[in-house]
């Protein structure tokens, strides 16, 4: 039995409790409990879909404002032709693209994901940041990675 994922598990477990990241409390215990029940035949489709899950929820949540009437349709044109609106949608651009470059990092080394929770942790507890998930954290790192390979090679 591996004992090693488990302790890893109850360890994030515990740094998401005492960092106030209760996403990640709440995702390492689902987990945990699932290996415990023996139920890892899930893991593969979790794997595969979890991600899409995850944005899905995301992308419901920032549309619910426009559904609900907060922003209107007329308003939304507009934006498109202000400063501000140019800055969003090329912001959305490059974001994309960056989680793009971080999703493949992830895929190539997923060892990474320990360091990006923990830095994240670090993130909310120290610098009173905001958790916006480890596709973030991935965009981040895998820029940072790119510059030290560009400088240090």
């Amino acid at each position: 039995m591996d004992v090693a994922g488990e302790i890893v598990l109850v360890v994030l477990i515990i740094i998401g409790i005492f960092g106030r990241a209760s996403i990640l409390a709440t995702a390492a215990s689902l987990l945990l409990i699932m290996k415990l029940l023996n139920l890892q035949r899930f893991f593969p489709t979790m794997e595969r879909r979890g991600l899409e899950l995850g944005l899905l929820f995301l992308m419901i949540s920032v549309l619910v404002p426009l559904v609900n009437g907060k922003i209107q349709t007329k308003d939304l044109l507009g934006t498109f032709l202000t400063v501000g609106g140019i800055c969003a949608l090329l912001g959305g651009i490059i974001a994309t693209y960056v989680n793009g470059q971080g999703l493949y990092m992830l895929k190539m080394d997923p060892e990474l994901m320990v360091g990006m929770i923990l830095g994240s942790v670090i993130g909310i507890v120290v610098f009173k940041g905001i958790p916006v998930g480890p596709l973030m954290a991935a965009a981040i790192a895998a820029m940072l990675m790119k510059l030290v390979q560009y400088f240090f090679r």
